[in-house]
Order: structure tokens, then sequence, then C-alpha cells
């Protein structure tokens, strides 16, 4: 089963430099068009369900790709993006810099723990929220040979350093763009010459080319 992990395409927010999180920003011109390329791609693949985050960005990007289809969008609350809480969710990073410049200054220090956001969600409960969702729907379509997933940045990160044994800690060896597609092969019966998960594709954006 070929599992894809999809980031939504780009919204009003990426497209302003805004932490977004859990607020709600509407995709882009060039996002409607990222969604539209991606469910092109995607309509050459025997794909058997399209998972969708409930946040809109994410949503719209599935429902794109799912009219394609012919698939309804299966709503998975747990593939939410990251809860940065609410008093920097939604700002700009010069608005964080300005009034959190701790922050900041985490994040340009090169240590391995992510910056402290005041009230957010927490991230070993991020962690084993996705990780359960998407165990779950892989266990649900074990004999399909497709399946999408049309989430955030942070769960498709989460879930990759998962299945390649890391550490989910700074920094993240890989990008993560708008309405890229990452490809996590399963085995049916793991071997021990064959890995439960292989990642077979990382930040795929040909279609977008």
């Amino acid at each position: 089963m070929r599992l894809l992990l999809i980031r939504h395409a780009e919204s009003e927010g990426n497209a302003q430099g805004r932490l977004q999180g859990r607020k709600e920003y509407p995709l882009s011109e060039r996002g409607i068009t990222q969604a539209a390329a991606l469910s092109e791609r995607l309509a050459t693949l025997p794909i058997a369900a399209v998972y969708g985050s409930p946040i809109r960005r994410a949503f719209d990007t599935a429902d794109t790709v799912g009219n394609r289809m012919g698939l309804p969008v299966v709503t998975e609350p747990r593939v939410q993006e990251y809860d940065f809480g609410d008093k920097l969710s939604g700002l700009t990073w010069q608005e964080i810099r300005q009034l959190h410049p701790d922050v900041v200054s985490s994040l340009v220090s090169g240590g391995a723990e992510f910056p402290v956001y005041p009230g957010e969600e927490g991230r070993g409960a991020f962690r084993d929220r996705v990780t359960a969702a998407i165990a779950e729907i892989v266990e649900r379509h074990a004999a399909d040979e497709y399946v999408a997933v049309v989430t955030h940045a942070g769960p498709v990160i989460v879930y990759l350093m998962e299945v390649l044994g890391r550490t989910y800690r700074r920094p993240i060896p890989f990008s993560i763009d708008n309405a890229s597609i990452t490809t996590i092969e399963l085995a049916s019966k793991p071997t021990p010459y064959q890995p439960p998960a292989v990642v077979t594709g990382i930040n795929d954006t040909c279609h977008l080319s």
C-alpha cells in the first residue's frame, strides 16, 4: 500500500508569511492553481480514499483532489496542523520578532529543542495524535493500492521522522513544500528482509513545474 502524504496548496497565510497553526486562511490564487495541478497528477493513480484535515486550506485542497477522482473527502481532525497557541498563531514572523523575540532567538540558535510557544499543544501530544491517526488509516486500507492524506507540513514531518526512526527534534533534514507529495510504501507482511515502511519520495512537486 502506498500512503501519499500531501501538504495543502499555498494559502493566503503562507503568502503573507504567517505562522498559521490552527488559524483559518483560504487558498491563494496560486494555491488554487497548485491544487488543480495536484489533482491532475493524482488522477493518474488508483487512489482508494482521500483523507483531509478539517482546516480550510487543507480541506479545500483535498476537496479539489477528491472531486477530480469522484471521491468524497474523509475528514480526519487528528491530522490538523500543530497548535501553536493563541498568542502567536496568525502573526507574521516580523510581528513575532517584535512581540516575542525569545521565540525567534530560540529558532535561530541551532539547538535541537523546538522553541516554546505560549499555550502550545506540546510536541509529544502532537506526535502521538498524528501517528495514531495515520496508523488507523493504514490499517483500514491495507488492501488498497493508494491512499491520499491531505494535511499540513507539521504532520508530514512528524510522521516521516517516525518512519525514518529519527527523534522528532531539530533540525528537520528536509523541506515539505505546498502541494507536495511524500510517498511511503507500507508492507502488508513485513519480513526480516523488508521493513514495514519504506520512504520512496519526499517533497515531490514535479506537477507544479
